[in-house]
């Protein structure tokens, strides 16, 4: 098990089990509670409210995740990173324990806040060990592994927590959710004996301010940056907003369970495995552009079945279509952000990438609910999917960046 690391098929098996135990607690976050929230009553604004401000730690992990670079060497690494972080999301949730999370909400946030901060940092570790591993030719089908990972955690934890919770009870739940995301600690420990990355050995560790003015200032970080805060605009209103749709149309909790443990997850692993497989197959650029507009024609597809007030069966297709999407997309353009990460700060660069998307989530999921409060659902996906194809000509831009005979590729660069 020295060797984890050092084969592809031993770093799709650590960084799959990492995503599952990253997966499931955002499953039932952001799948399971905001439709157990709105059954009990509460509006779709204050629901939205709360999905928007568990987002902010992944949103601004780039603030912290110079600490992760710069305090990353001897014989842990990145891995303690990853472990300690893992050990606090576990205790967070299991702090839940008897909680009403419906009538509680108001003890429960601020635990929910505290994982949400050490699943960000968890994120922020693993995501600069790929960085760091993982070669531009395998990354996109990488990212399609890990995304099948966070979504099988997802889909057990979202939909399917929404099932179970009818059979076992909502602390019989919280306890499974707790030692799924402790499940991969045992591959942690086995992967400490596996040699340091090769861009690691005898780099000076980078200073903290040095490190954020080289990421935040860089004028390609600039031009990807805005391309990560608008492209997913429109399929994050339709995630954001999906649960709350189904249920104002009538449809129960246990098929509301049903159709995000099943249809919607399948659809988004079938896209990231494609995605994935197509980023690494063409160039890395096409590839988005492509993905992107399938993204943006898939929501506008529920747009219409909102607009036009079709039956629950149709709109429940339009959605999966549009998790199809999802998946395409995610795959893809995580890999080209992979590809502008300078491996020497992997933890800061990804981080503020990943943060740009997460903050899409955050804006686009606040913005949808209230643009839903006065227009309706259909109107606020149409808009969003607009806001997101104002995401191409930053994409072309950066193209023509990546294509100049000068410029560098910070991916495989070294110290």
């Amino acid at each position: 098990m020295t060797a984890l690391l050092q084969t592809e098929r031993g770093r799709r098996l650590l960084f799959t089990a990492l995503y599952i135990s990253e997966g499931a607690p955002i499953g039932y976050l952001w799948w399971a509670l905001p439709p157990k929230l709105r059954l009990a009553g509460a509006p779709v604004t204050e629901i939205t409210a709360l999905t928007a401000a568990l987002v902010l730690p992944w949103t601004f992990k780039f603030l912290w995740a110079p600490l992760v670079d710069r305090f990353s060497g001897g014989r842990f690494g990145l891995r303690a990173w990853i472990a300690a972080a893992q050990l606090l999301m576990g205790a967070t949730l299991l702090s839940l324990l008897g909680l009403d999370l419906v009538r509680q909400l108001s003890i429960a946030a601020p635990l929910l806040m505290l994982h949400a901060f050490a699943a960000a940092t968890q994120d922020v570790a693993v995501d600069a060990l790929a960085v760091q591993l993982v070669e531009p030719i395998e990354r996109g089908r990488l990212q399609g592994y890990t995304q099948t990972g966070m979504l099988a955690g997802r889909a057990a934890f979202g939909g399917g927590a929404l099932l179970a919770e009818q059979w076992v009870g909502a602390d019989a739940v919280l306890v499974g959710l707790v030692l799924v995301t402790w499940s991969s600690l045992a591959l942690v420990g086995l992967s400490l004996g596996s040699p340091e990355p090769v861009a690691q050995r005898g780099a000076p560790r980078p200073q903290v301010l040095a490190t954020l003015r080289a990421v935040l200032f860089s004028p390609m970080s600039a031009i990807a940056l805005g391309f990560a805060l608008l492209s997913g605009a429109g399929f994050e209103a339709v995630g954001a907003l999906a649960g709350s749709l189904l249920v104002d149309r009538g449809v129960s909790q246990e098929s509301v369970g049903s159709f995000f443990a099943g249809p919607t997850v399948l659809a988004m692993v079938a896209g990231a495995l494609l995605g994935g497989r197509l980023s690494d197959s063409v160039e890395r650029t096409r590839a988005v552009t492509a993905t992107l507009l399938a993204s943006v024609v898939s929501v506008m597809g529920v747009a219409a079945c909102a607009l036009l007030e079709l039956g629950a069966s149709t709109l429940m297709f339009s959605m999966t279509l549009c998790y199809l999407g999802i998946g395409l997309f995610v795959a893809s353009s995580y890999a080209l952000f992979m590809d502008l990460s300078d491996r020497r700060f992997g933890a800061t660069h990804f981080s503020a990438y990943m943060g740009a998307t997460n903050a899409c989530e955050a804006w686009s999921g606040w913005a949808g609910g209230r643009l839903q409060a006065s227009f309706g659902y259909g109107a606020a996906f149409a808009a969003l999917a607009g806001v997101s194809l104002m995401a191409l000509p930053l994409l072309r831009a950066l193209a023509s960046r990546l294509q100049a005979p000068a410029a560098i590729d910070v991916a495989t660069s070294r110290p």
